[in-house]
């Protein structure tokens, strides 16, 4: 799952800056794009110097650094650093899944339930005190086996438990057992469908031939981890990590940095080769270092912006690797109409790339609050209500520069079960205040008041804690007071706002869902009543009819038949109306002269150790 915080743009007529600042911004601006520096001659001194990369982290940042028990896409950029996962996906082409701790994609039966695995030797935890001498030992079998049972185990608070449940014969079971009270938990206790055949070799027996397993084993939350460092540092374990990824960890203030140092002991890993890339690709020269071994750089360092102002200043004085586009600063690095970058920008040597994110942002109710949950007809009614009531091209034209793709339904652009042109027959897409009122009157709420005791609906709305965020939430409330009710934003940190939503605390919340793999099924699994808060479904949306439909397509290849039932569960998503929504986002980057082999995406995070920097350009 990769949980995302929303960073809209300031609206132009916004009371908080006044003239001044905004033109000292704009000043600063002007004068601070870094240009490309004359190319120096490198002296036997200079090729010692360590290389260092700067890069941005938006939000406060990671909340944790286990893998069982983290959640959110800054979690996934800090984690895929430090640890690794079975399989990945490729830089050179993010469609295409790759082994990253396997010595060759799993071996899967002809009737799809039994997957053979080969690890790849001579990997090695990073040197930890939590092993004799302080020397990582060989990654081996057992480990794997330890680090999805842990997503089993009731102290991490199955937080994760979605990704596995149901889907490796035993483990359900397992889990059951081992969490049984009284009980202490036992990680040598046998999984039916957790096979060792050797310390490098091992089977997974599923439980139907589900087509996304594979996916999960790309995903961050399945990080192998060794038992030596969760048995010695205990709760502690957030805040250190051993794992066998491309960096070690040096240093983690909270909401602040992460410092990360090159690992000296890391398995060999090579750049994609010059085949892997596309034409365009390699006329930007990613293929540069084809077949080299990485990781390039010696240290990574992170910090952490809850504004935007911040980061873009920093980046435009040449302190950053690369930063995301804040919306706010679109037009003064693209041509809103092209979109391209301006000619006087990239004379300087800095670089564009967009991403299409697989995204779905969105205004979600907890399904389970006593004035907005739940599935009779009039509760329905009054989330339609605030649906049609709330205008999401005036929120795309105003933070996003009109550039998100307005869609109903959670399905983003480019995915099996999208509706085509983004709108579908029941849509509850507004502004359209005459049905919101309508739908009030059904919903018992005729202009925002009860209809029995004439008391006004009050919606508590929770979001993440920035100048950005406050903004867009005054314009949800200008949209929304227009039907009679109170709305009343509640901006905190990010980290407190998925707290929030674990807890079931939130009535409604405002984030964003980063899919972890190219297919709907991610995204149709929010709405899924087994993966309830604290898991993936934190709308806590519970309909029988459609939890029957999600384990139908849990093993359907992909195919016209899917896609209808993925329309299906879709438009009934869209009828019980769970949340407002949706939009997708394209990111902008822009990167420094200084950095190499540098082309964003949000898909995965294991390519960040395939960068390069020329101190040179600096």
């Amino acid at each position: 799952m990769t949980r995302m915080n929303i960073q809209p743009k300031i609206l132009r007529n916004s009371r908080t800056f006044s003239a001044a600042c905004v033109s000292f911004v704009a000043l600063l601006a002007v004068s601070a794009w870094p240009t490309v520096a004359a190319p120096a001659t490198a002296s036997k001194a200079d090729a010692r110097q360590t290389k260092t990369l700067q890069l941005p982290m938006r939000t406060d940042g990671p909340k944790t650094l286990d893998p069982a028990q983290g959640s959110t896409q800054y979690e996934n950029i800090a984690i895929s650093q430090i640890y690794e996962t079975l399989l990945t996906f490729s830089y050179a082409d993010p469609q295409k899944l790759e082994p990253l701790l396997l010595d060759g994609l799993p071996e899967r039966s002809p009737d799809g339930l039994e997957l053979t695995f080969k690890l790849k030797k001579g990997v090695k935890f990073h040197d930890a005190d939590c092993f004799p001498g302080g020397k990582g030992r060989e990654l081996i079998t057992d480990d794997v086996f330890y680090s999805l049972k842990r997503l089993a185990d009731k102290e991490y608070q199955f937080k994760n438990w979605w990704l596995l449940e149901g889907a490796i014969q035993g483990l359900d079971d397992f889990k059951t057992q081992q969490n049984a009270d009284g009980k202490k938990f036992d990680y040598d206790a046998p999984v039916a469908g957790l096979i060792k055949i050797n310390d490098h070799e091992f089977k997974i027996l599923l439980t139907r031939p589900v087509f996304r397993f594979q996916y999960i084993l790309t995903m961050f939350q399945t990080s192998i981890v060794p038992r030596e460092a969760i048995e010695k540092y205990g709760k502690d374990f957030v805040y250190k990590a051993v794992g066998t990824g491309p960096f070690v960890l040096d240093r983690w203030q909270p909401k602040q940095s992460l410092t990360l140092v090159r690992n000296p002991n890391y398995h060999e890993c090579r750049y994609p080769s010059r085949e892997a890339w596309n034409e365009e690709d390699r006329r930007r020269r990613l293929h540069r270092p084809a077949g080299e071994r990485v990781p390039f750089v010696d240290r990574m360092e992170f910090t952490m912006y809850n504004q935007e102002q911040p980061m873009w200043l920093q980046f435009q004085a040449g302190r950053l690797g690369y930063t995301e586009v804040p919306a706010e600063y679109f037009e003064e690095a693209f041509d809103k109409r092209t979109r391209e970058l301006k000619p006087e920008i990239a004379r300087r040597g800095v670089t564009a790339h967009k991403d299409v994110l697989l995204d779905f942002i969105f205004q979600g109710f907890n399904m389970e609050d006593s004035v907005l949950g739940g599935l009779a007809p009039e509760r329905k009614a009054l989330r339609q209500a605030i649906h049609l009531a709330t205008d999401l091209d005036e929120i795309n034209e105003a933070f996003y520069n009109g550039i998100n793709a307005v869609f109903d339904g959670p399905i983003p652009v480019a995915l099996d079960g999208h509706p085509e042109g983004g709108r579908t027959p029941m849509s509850y897409r507004g502004p359209d205040l005459q049905r919101a009122r309508a739908k009030l009157v059904e919903a018992g709420w005729p202009e925002g008041r009860n209809a029995r005791t004439g008391e006004q609906l009050v919606i508590r709305y929770y979001t993440s804690n920035s100048m950005l965020n406050q903004q867009q939430s005054e314009m949800l409330k200008r949209q929304i007071e227009r039907l009679g009710v109170r709305f009343e934003p509640v901006l905190v940190d990010f980290s407190t706002l998925i707290e929030f939503c674990d807890n079931k605390k939130a009535p409604m919340f405002g984030f964003a869902w980063g899919s972890d793999y190219p297919d709907a099924e991610n995204n149709l699994a929010l709405f899924y009543s087994p993966n309830k808060s604290p898991g993936s479904n934190h709308y806590n949306y519970e309909r029988a009819e459609y939890d029957a439909l999600y384990e139908q397509i849990l093993t359907m290849e992909p195919g016209p038949e899917r896609t209808a039932v993925y329309e299906r569960m879709r438009d009934m998503i869209i009828e019980d109306c769970p949340y407002v929504g949706s939009m997708g986002r394209t990111r902008f980057y822009l990167m420094s002269p200084w950095i190499l082999n540098c082309r964003p995406t949000e898909r995965m995070w294991t390519w960040l150790k395939y960068l390069d920097v020329d101190d040179s350009k600096r």
